[in-house]
């Protein structure tokens, strides 16, 4: 398909659209898939249909909205109509409102600060076109960059505007995007990788999957574009089993790319070829990191190896190798279809763009959001997540997952960006936010997590199969009243240990929720140790007081 094939069939498209007039879109993401937004979708077109609206009403799939904890949603356009917890026998009544009176007992605020707050980039098509339908992303501009920069861009000039932009890499260690590339561009070899890191591992985190359900040509054309701009020919999208829909929409998106000539051979009748394969992870943490996840695609098991050598010089099989994880592949057709200068306008001097989050936990709207870097935590949590529900107060907020830290309360007002939540002891991780209130014990959150650890440690190194398993001991002996104050000094060795002598970043990081606890919440240990109780009367000694 030459890039004007491809604009002839973007108007065919939208034209075939346009003759609809209105347009119901069901979200079919994870989250409302399994509220049953299915069957809504199923009863909405069967009752249109013998309504007699079939030419002027389109009834599609879409990906998540975003407003997880109000699902099913449903979007109607051009009347710009948000519907929420919609279920199947709501389908009569929506139907017949379509036209005329909005059906107001579902009817969600289409400019409620949840949406109206958001900048949306990466999620652009999210909620807007069927993911399983590669004419909808083409008649979204989908492609557009890839056959634009065949055409008419050397490699050279995507690296280039990749680095312009500032885009850092979203998969948790923030570096420079563009600098990677460059780096995998120079290296010598005849065969290079490109992989697509989709290994979603953070309890509470979403963001990623989410993405490939919604938009999983994005994806592919990120991939393809970057593969271009390196030289390489083959690649690979490395995605948990645990997450079936994703692997499905990706797997049908390969076959389309391939039949329209998006993928394979003489992309777009250049002499420019990639090919792309799923493969399978079985749900190790670890495979997140990326020499274990190149170790899984090899067909080993999944540990990581010291480094260097970094896998821009010496990845798969041995040969230079680019890995970006899911958000990251997601931001590069729109920064080469609109130029780096555009996208490093958005965020902070040192962090560029937007980042998607996955709030969770105890605020009013749980869900996927995306938004300008520098934005303030407080900004998020009491304006898009609605604040804390039931009245309780905040107490902290945990981000990027179980390698990130707690933030207490002092900090809500920090522009949020990657210096400066390391300056507090967390990190921005993949984009995991999860909310914790009044009610939540800080020595417990710091035990869950380090449990979490525990078990998903590949057991290679001494220092993280051991560490973390001893840390984990003595934060249980603190939760049942059994540990000692020398206790704290021992876990802050342990601490010390684990993150300065562990082989990888799963050890590494492992520390962290046990550090920004002891460091801000130290009171609550105290509590625990010397006067046996917990004050959020969460943990078993509070209980076993209580009996």
């Amino acid at each position: 398909m030459t890039l004007e094939e491809l604009q002839a069939l973007a108007e065919k498209t939208r034209a075939a659209a346009a003759v609809a007039g209105r347009v119901v879109r069901v979200c079919q993401g994870t989250g409302c898939h399994s509220a049953g937004s299915d069957t809504v979708q199923q009863a909405l077109a069967r009752e249109t249909k013998e309504r007699g609206m079939g030419e002027a009403v389109t009834v599609m799939r879409v990906g998540c909205r975003g407003l997880c904890a109000s699902g099913p949603i449903v979007s109607v356009s051009p009347d710009n109509l948000l519907y929420r917890s919609v279920e199947a026998s709501d389908a009569p009544e929506l139907a017949a409102s379509l036209g005329g009176e909005p059906l107001e007992r579902l009817r969600l605020p289409s400019d409620s600060p949840f949406f109206a707050r958001q900048k949306k980039i990466a999620l652009e098509n999210l909620g807007q076109i069927d993911p399983e339908s590669i004419e909808d992303y083409i008649a979204a501009g989908g492609y557009t960059a890839l056959l634009t920069a065949l055409a008419s861009m050397a490699p050279a000039e995507i690296i280039q505007q990749v680095s312009v932009s500032g885009l850092r890499g979203r998969g948790g260690a923030g570096y420079p995007s563009g600098l990677k590339w460059g780096t995998v561009a120079k290296a010598a070899g005849a065969e290079k990788y490109v992989v697509c890191n989709g290994d979603e591992g953070d309890p509470g985190a979403f963001m990623d999957r989410s993405v490939m359900e919604g938009d999983p040509h994005r994806v592919l054309e990120g991939m393809t574009l970057a593969a271009y701009a390196v030289g390489a020919k083959h690649g690979f999208v490395y995605v948990r089993a645990e997450y079936p829909l994703a692997v499905s929409r990706l797997r049908k998106a390969i076959r389309q790319a391939e039949q329209y000539g998006l993928l394979g051979d003489k992309i777009g009748g250049s002499d420019f070829g990639f090919k792309v394969e799923l493969r399978l992870g079985a749900g190790a943490f670890v495979c997140g990191e990326e020499t274990a996840l190149m170790a899984s695609v090899e067909g080993q098991r999944g540990t990581p190896r010291p480094r260097p050598p970094f896998p821009a010089q010496a990845g798969l099989w041995g040969c230079p190798t680019l890995i970006n994880n899911v958000e990251t592949f997601a931001n590069i057709a729109p920064i080469v279809r609109r130029g780096g200068e555009w996208y490093a306008a958005i965020g902070t001097p040192k962090s560029k763009g937007t980042k998607v989050f996955a709030l969770s936990g105890r605020v009013v709207h749980t869900g996927l959001i995306e938004v300008p870097m520098g934005i303030t935590l407080r900004e998020i949590i009491f304006e898009i997540g609605g604040g804390i529900p039931d009245g309780k107060k905040f107490k902290a907020v945990q981000t990027g997952g179980p390698s990130g830290g707690c933030v207490p309360e002092k900090f809500l007002d920090m522009p949020l960006d990657y210096d400066s939540l390391v300056s507090i002891g967390s990190i921005m991780g993949s984009g995991g936010m999860i909310v914790m209130d009044e009610t939540s014990c800080m020595v417990d959150v710091a035990r869950y997590f380090m449990d979490f650890c525990t078990g998903e440690s590949c057991g290679k190194c001494v220092p993280c199969r051991v560490g973390t398993a001893q840390m984990h001991r003595v934060l249980d002996d603190i939760t049942r009243g059994t540990a000692s104050e020398g206790d704290l000094a021992r876990l802050e060795e342990l601490c010390d240990m684990v993150r300065n002598t562990s082989l990888c970043g799963l050890g590494q990081s492992a520390p962290n929720p046990v550090i920004t606890t002891l460091r801000y919440f130290r009171d609550e240990y105290e509590a625990h140790i010397r006067d046996k109780r917990c004050p959020a009367g969460r943990c078993r000694i509070s209980q076993e007081a209580a009996a």
